[in-house]
């Protein structure tokens, strides 16, 4: 197999860890590959408008090569993301570098297998101002959604997900998702035993694919400020098995079952009981992934049975059980 240029393009104020954290996976994938006696597959460079740029944290980020013309090897670039501010107003080598995806990053689309355009986190938003997005598949951080529908009018612009592929475009949600899409491109390169290494080294508890939500359930829901509230989800997040009903969650809240409910869908927009069972598929969602079968599952997660589990799956996710195994 050709080995593959991943070049980062890193302007000015690109929020560092989405930097860091593909690059690590692809300098480890090439680590695992060494120690196998298996030719390194991965040649990590760094490219920008400047020899050296500000991160988001203030950190300088050196040596920076130039923004490539041409792209002789096969080439991942990928276009990293900077803070909301640095998206509102883009300083003069921002500029640039939208200039530069323009006139020189198109061809990298129609390049088949050796070729990837690769946002991560906003990013994509970079993509779509130097309107390289066209029709095909997208997402970014949640927060940009509506700004990336607006700029790419004509993307099929998918919330809610980790990650999302179509052909030779590649792009991610929030910042950590990053690393998520690079295993999962480390998967494709030089298969799942090595990619699983990698994640091991990460410390990634839990690998999550093209067709996981970007917001975890266990943070769904929470972006409100009442303790009431807070209490009863952390009761059900800590002990998901637990025969949950509206009057002993409310007792783990410290108010009445009716008081409950109001807060719930005031607070929380979902009832109480419907967060318990969005909670408990979840558990049971990531027990499967882990190999367990439906049977063990529904059990790790508190469900009654089989069925109560293939029910509450059918009701907030795609699919079966059993294919998600």
């Amino acid at each position: 197999m050709n080995r593959v240029d991943v070049a980062i393009a890193v302007p000015p104020r690109t929020l560092l860890l989405d930097v860091a954290g593909p690059a690590e996976a692809f300098r480890l994938a090439d680590v695992h590959l060494a120690a196998q006696g298996r030719p390194e597959r991965f040649r990590l460079r760094f490219v920008g408008p400047q020899a050296q740029a500000a991160s988001s944290v203030g950190l300088q980020v050196a040596n920076l090569e130039p923004l490539p013309t041409r792209f002789d090897a096969p080439t991942w670039l990928m276009v990293v993301g900077q803070p909301a501010a640095a998206l509102r107003e883009p300083d003069a080598a921002t500029r640039e570098t939208l200039d530069w995806l323009r006139r020189d990053a198109g061809p990298l689309l129609q390049g088949g297998q050796d070729h990837r355009l690769v946002g991560v986190c906003t990013g994509t938003l970079l993509l779509a101002r130097a309107g390289l997005l066209g029709t095909r598949r997208c997402t970014t951080h949640h927060a940009f959604i509506a700004t990336l529908r607006r700029l790419a009018p004509q993307a099929q612009v998918v919330d809610n997900r980790v990650f999302v592929i179509d052909h030779g475009l590649a792009t991610s949600a929030g910042v950590t998702a990053g690393i998520d899409l690079a295993l999962h491109l480390v998967a494709r390169a030089c298969g799942e035993p090595l990619a699983a290494r990698v994640a091991q080294d990460l410390v990634v508890y839990l690998r999550r694919t093209a067709d996981d939500p970007e917001l975890s359930p266990m943070l769904a829901h929470r972006h409100h400020l009442h303790d009431a509230v807070h209490r009863a989800q952390d009761a059900v997040c800590e002990r998901p098995g637990e025969d949950w009903t509206l009057s002993t969650l409310a007792a783990a809240a410290h108010v009445t079952p009716r008081h409950l409910s109001r807060l719930f869908a005031g607070h929380a927009a979902v009832s109480p009981m419907a967060y318990v069972e969005k909670i408990r598929l979840e558990r049971a969602r990531q027990a499967l992934s882990g190999g367990a079968s439906v049977t063990r599952a529904a059990e790790q997660a508190g469900f009654s049975s089989d069925l109560q589990l293939r029910r509450a799956w059918s009701r907030h996710l795609e699919g079966t059980p059993r294919a998600a195994r």
